[in-house]
């Protein structure tokens, strides 16, 4: 039974977003926290005829999402990240001590109903590795010894205060130039180093103006396919009669992926700054902030700075709307990200129309990476020819990395594009043991062996010379100690776990290439197998093959992989 409190909130929700169908979600949410951590059948008919949508539609929604719990869980839901950062990072080991502390498996509830315990996919925690997620709340850099305090403590019924050190560092002093400054968040703290100058310089320029310095600085969209920002703006649709919309996507899926949240969590206004100079110059009224669920407290963040941007009167001509996500890892790929926020299972459209011609409710949209919008303040304020003096044609501007696995420092650097990896690793404390391989630009690059590494310039097109992509910059080093048929099986089944089902080369491709790895490194496989694998690889890789890249997302490093380390899958093969 939904209360009257409840009531109250997602009928004020319904008012904030422009189709009532949007707050769909947000209420389900809602109604699940209120409710133990479960969302029931008759919570989700009572929401639906609140929002003014079926029941089967308020259902379909509930079961797309990870995050909707449509069976009761414990008191405490602990959740372990156990991607390929977290499993080069010790995560099996701490799954196997709940699993023996708390005499349950992933997916099963104590007798007393106060644990839960399941095994999970990345939680951009990748840096602070490993993680457990309890509820809402995040424990991150665990170990054994950490994990059987938190155990101690919740069978007390208290939820310990959650403290996370991060490394981090900057040679350009742009994205995190406030990380390290006390309450970073508050608007005055922003605005005492120098915040918002850049949005009153571009309020005195006219909107193409804006859009002209963003395309001069080259930017490329730093969410991972690195398509030049200023070009995507100017394809959006004129003339139309419709709004604009613009939304950030910070939904941050991608395992070995962490850095935007670096902005968010520390320097919200950053970002909001960002997207009001966006918002203008492409005449939006409306902006959405996409943020994935698990970042509850960093929406916070965001909801909070936001109200302080409205009250100090930066946000005159706009609104931003925190849109929370539930579980989806698809939903970074623009289009189902619209889909999502529209109160839909977040699901690929057919392209064309593209979004900036017809997005969010029908309307031209314009879709950014929260690096992408807050690298916006420091163009408009600085100059585009600022901006250009690091990197080189095409590769210009600061990047955030995110360094993961095998390293002694763990955390999120800020470089100049084309940085030499060499000094990524040494900022990083460098390796710990032999380096096997690299992935550099997230979990959908393909692996670079170690002596692929000598000379490699973190930027587009030098990661393209060496067969791989920078994609979100998100860098993963492996040791000698871990076996890649074993991370290629972890690879896939997150592909699987994630596939939105909607096509068939990647839904039936992902499942079936994990039974094949299943089977090898049970001493079952065959050639025959690995023959198939690479078959169905080359189909799913195949252009046009899938609504979104998805498919080559895993096609792409499962055949690095098993190219570049052959004789460790035919050693496993019966």
């Amino acid at each position: 039974m939904v209360s009257k409190e409840i009531k109250d909130k997602i009928l004020r929700l319904k008012e904030k977003y422009p189709r009532k169908e949007s707050a769909l979600m947000p209420a389900m949410m809602l109604a699940q926290k209120a409710n133990g951590n479960y969302l029931s059948k008759d919570d989700m008919d009572e929401i639906s005829k609140i929002i003014g949508v079926t029941s089967g539609k308020a259902y379909g929604v509930a079961t797309y999402y990870t995050m909707y719990n449509t069976r009761k869980v414990g008191k405490y839901h602990l959740q372990v990240d156990t991607n390929i950062p977290a499993t080069l990072m010790g995560a099996g080991d701490i799954l196997n001590f709940l699993k023996k502390e708390l005499g349950i498996s992933p997916g099963e509830t104590t007798d007393d109903g106060q644990f839960t315990l399941n095994e999970v996919e990345c939680l951009a925690s990748c840096g602070t590795c490993p993680v457990i997620q309890v509820n809402d709340v995040y424990y991150e850099n665990m170990t054994i010894e950490k994990t059987k305090t938190l155990l101690d403590s919740l069978k007390k019924g208290v939820m310990p205060e959650s403290k996370t050190e991060y490394n981090w560092g900057s040679e350009c002093n742009v994205l995190l130039k406030n990380r390290g400054t006390a309450n970073s968040t508050a608007i005055e703290v922003y605005k005492n180093n120098g915040g918002y100058k850049a949005l009153e310089k571009a309020l005195g320029m006219e909107p193409q103006a804006i859009i002209n310095e963003v395309k001069a600085s080259a930017i490329r969209g730093r969410g991972g396919a690195g398509f030049p920002a200023g070009v995507k703006w100017g394809f959006l649709a004129k003339g139309t009669g419709k709004p604009v919309y613009l939304i950030c996507n910070a939904d941050e899926g991608e395992p070995g992926t962490f850095k935007d949240r670096q902005i968010m969590e520390y320097d919200p206004h950053l970002l909001i700054e960002g997207m009001t100079i966006s918002a203008y110059a492409l005449g939006a009224k409306l902006a959405f902030i996409y943020i994935r669920g698990e970042f509850d407290w960093i929406a916070d963040i965001l909801d909070k700075a936001i109200d302080e941007a409205k009250a100090d009167g930066k946000l005159k001509d706009l609104d931003i709307i925190v849109h929370r996500g539930a579980g989806a890892y698809v939903c970074g790929e623009e289009t189902a990200l619209i889909e999502s926020i529209e109160g839909k299972r977040g699901q690929p459209r057919m392209k064309p129309p593209f979004p900036a011609v017809e997005g969010l409710y029908g309307c031209p949209t314009i879709v950014n990476n929260v690096e992408t919008l807050a690298s916006v303040p420091f163009i408009i304020e600085k100059g585009a020819e600022e901006f250009r003096k690091w990197g080189y044609e095409n590769n210009t501007g600061c990047k955030l990395f995110g360094i993961s696995g095998n390293v002694n420092k763990p955390g999120v650097y800020e470089f100049p594009m084309g940085v030499p990896f060499k000094k990524l690793l040494e900022t990083a404390g460098g390796a710990k043991g032999n380096i096997k391989g690299v992935i550099v630009g997230g979990l959908s690059v393909p692996i670079l062996k170690a002596d692929e590494l000598e000379g490699l310039n973190m930027d587009y097109d030098s990661c393209i010379k060496k067969g791989t992509m920078l994609g979100s910059g998100g860098v993963m080093v492996i040791n000698d100690e871990f076996s890649i048929p074993e991370l290629a099986y972890r690879t896939i089944r997150f592909y699987a776990h994630e596939s939105c089902g909607k096509c068939t080369p990647c839904k039936e491709g992902s499942h079936t290439i994990v039974r094949i790895l299943g089977k090898l490194l049970k001493g079952q496989g065959t050639q025959i197998d690995l023959d198939n694998m690479m078959r169905i690889l080359a189909s799913v890789n195949e252009g046009g093959s899938t609504l979104c890249p998805t498919g080559q997302a895993f096609a792409m490093p499962i055949k690095a992989m098993y190219e570049k380390f052959t004789d460790e899958f035919k050693k496993l093969i019966k």
